[in-house]
């Protein structure tokens, strides 16, 4: 069983990846049910899950079972996509070039901006009044 870790945002996921026909279980539950409520499903998990697997070619080779926690839905997604390739790299270290190629393996550090003092958001001001 190979391991991989996970992060975007504030969403932190562990992922395990075993032998097996493609399954995607996420917090105990299949993928398409945890990320149910989020809009067009299957075009995110097509174009950010299944992306590890379509690059390296084993799509329907490995089971996903990923613990997801903090942040928000795409965070959670791009993590556990991050997760995933890292797995992968643990199982097959010949796939580093590939994902690393496409991306995959790069960490997304951006995250929101403190608010600052004296600001409405992170750096929006006040409206300037010139009488």
């Amino acid at each position: 069983m190979q391991h991989g870790v996970g992060r975007r945002k504030e969403s932190v996921a562990r992922v395990y990846l075993r032998d097996g026909k493609g399954e995607i279980m996420v917090n105990g539950k299949p993928a398409r049910e945890f990320f149910g409520a989020f809009l067009s499903v299957e075009d995110h998990l097509n174009r950010h899950l299944m992306t590890p697997f379509y690059v390296t070619g084993t799509v329907g080779r490995y089971d996903v079972r990923a613990r997801v926690n903090g942040g928000g839905t795409t965070g959670q997604l791009e993590a556990l996509r991050l997760g995933i390739a890292r797995a992968l790299v643990e199982a097959t270290p010949e796939f580093k070039k590939p994902l690393k190629d496409a991306g995959l393996l790069t960490r997304d550090a951006r995250a929101v901006e403190r608010k600052k003092y004296g600001r409405r958001k992170a750096r929006k001001k006040e409206q300037y009044s010139k009488r």
